[in-house]
């Protein structure tokens, strides 16, 4: 009887110590491919992080290639401009508005000089021919040989007077015409100068009645104030 204890307890033994080195290496498998989904997991979460993060990054400095800066002339190169080509400066600094005023005044003054001059030629011409008997070109105005030859100084004086009154007009054209060209010029500067001026929405005047109280050394009084804010 005691044998067969014995047996049986050792049988027993032997089962519990076989299943027990049996399930080790189950448990040590199961943990490797746990391990390794845990990597694998990290690995992609990893990824993913730092995609996105490149994303971010790209997104950012695509922002910051696309932005336009801000237009702001420069006053130099206004003048410069203006000074090569009429109306150059107020293309540079965008206000094409201008170019009509600009290109209007030169091409009148343009037609003023040569108009001017041409006449002033005609004139200087007759009246060189006039008085030098070279030629007869004053006879071009409407005038006869008859008339020139019995009163000679009068149509002098009036020749005269005519080449002096075209020269003159054709004088003060030139003149005016650097002044616009000069004009031109320091529009441009200041134009590049006041590009980015604020100007306040504050600055106004008001025109108001008023009434003055009367006091110990004077009556009352109406008038009209003015009121200014800046």
């Amino acid at each position: 009887m005691r044998k067969r204890l014995v047996i049986s307890l050792c049988c027993v033994l032997g089962n519990f110590y076989l299943s027990a080195n049996a399930q080790e290496p189950l448990s040590n498998d199961s943990t490797i491919i746990d391990n390794s989904r845990l990597e694998v997991t990290g690995k992609d979460i990893r990824r993913d992080t730092v995609a996105e993060t490149e994303k971010t990054v790209i997104i950012a400095d695509s922002i910051i290639t696309i932005g336009i800066p801000e237009f702001k002339p420069d006053s130099k190169k206004a003048v410069i401009y203006s000074a090569i080509f009429p109306g150059g400066g107020q293309i540079y600094n965008r206000k094409y508005w201008k170019l009509p005023i600009v290109y209007g005044g030169a091409l009148g003054l343009t037609y003023a000089i040569t108009w001017n001059g041409s006449r002033y030629s005609e004139y200087s011409q007759a009246y060189k021919d006039l008085v030098l008997g070279t030629g007869t070109s004053y006879l071009d105005f409407g005038v006869s040989q008859s008339d020139v030859d019995s009163n000679k100084q009068r149509y002098v004086d009036l020749f005269k007077k005519k080449k002096d009154f075209f020269r003159r007009n054709r004088d003060l054209a030139i003149i005016i015409s650097v002044g616009v060209y000069a004009l031109c010029m320091i529009d441009a500067y200041v134009d590049a100068q006041l590009y980015d001026f604020d100007m306040s929405p504050d600055l106004s005047m008001r025109i108001q009645p008023m009434i003055w109280m009367p006091t110990s050394y004077s009556k009352a009084s109406f008038g009209v104030q003015w009121i200014i804010n800046f």
